[in-house]
């Protein structure tokens, strides 16, 4: 459901918070579940909800523990607060609702120890539209799903995958498999239903193939 206050792409806001987290990446329509606890993004939280709901979520593109202000993608997405609560302890447990992707322009001041960009959202305009393109082969595709789910030992509910639009489910992937920062980084630049289903595909292969034991291999 869209924001009341951003029904149009021409209300898509020109500064936004940003949340910089290796591995953690939104999609549009894909809901991501966070755990706030640090000061500063306890008040970039209260800063979005005063204003638009937005939090931009931008992966480090260096490293994030050996630096307290890390360099980062100059892609993102933008999610929207849709559910909040505060625990006994003060942290704010959340869920972001992910609305459209974005090119950092300029980074501006911090502000209350967050830091703030000038968001471009002109190359991404189509992620404000409720439709997608098909996937080319979704048997194909979901074979590959089984295979890499089934070497890594990850849950899946099959009957809802089963029921699920085709730009629903890869963007849902993209944001949820364990897969590798790098690899969430490019399927989030990746534009297109098929070429980003394409791409995961291709990972999942290969992360099958590189795990398969040899012949005669024994594992311990």
């Amino acid at each position: 459901m869209r924001s009341p206050f951003l029904q149009a792409y021409e209300d898509l806001p020109n500064e936004l918070p940003i949340f910089p987290l290796s591995g953690a990446v939104v999609l549009p329509g894909v809901q991501l579940p966070l755990n706030i606890f640090e000061p500063r993004y306890l008040n970039m939280v209260d800063a979005a909800l005063a204003a638009h709901h937005l939090i931009g979520m931008v992966q480090p593109s260096g490293d994030a523990d050996a630096d307290e202000r890390p360099a980062i993608h100059s892609i993102g997405c933008a999610g929207r607060v849709t559910s909040y609560s505060e625990t006994n302890d003060g942290r704010i447990v959340m869920v972001l609702t992910g609305l459209c992707r974005f090119r950092v322009a300029a980074e501006l001041p911090e502000v209350d120890g967050y830091r703030r960009i000038h968001p471009d959202w002109s190359h991404f305009r189509e992620d404000y539209a409720d439709e997608g393109s098909d996937i080319q082969d979704r048997e194909r595709f979901l074979g590959s799903l089984r295979a890499f789910c089934d070497r890594r030992s990850v849950e899946v509910p099959w009957e809802d995958i089963s029921k699920m639009a085709d730009l629903d489910l890869v963007n849902l992937l993209c944001a949820h498999l364990p897969l590798d920062a790098d690899d969430k980084q490019a399927l989030l630049e990746t534009d297109g239903i098929e070429a980003r289903a394409d791409l995961m595909r291709g990972l999942m292969d290969m992360s099958v193939f590189s795990s398969t034991p040899n012949p005669g291999e024994h594992r311990h």
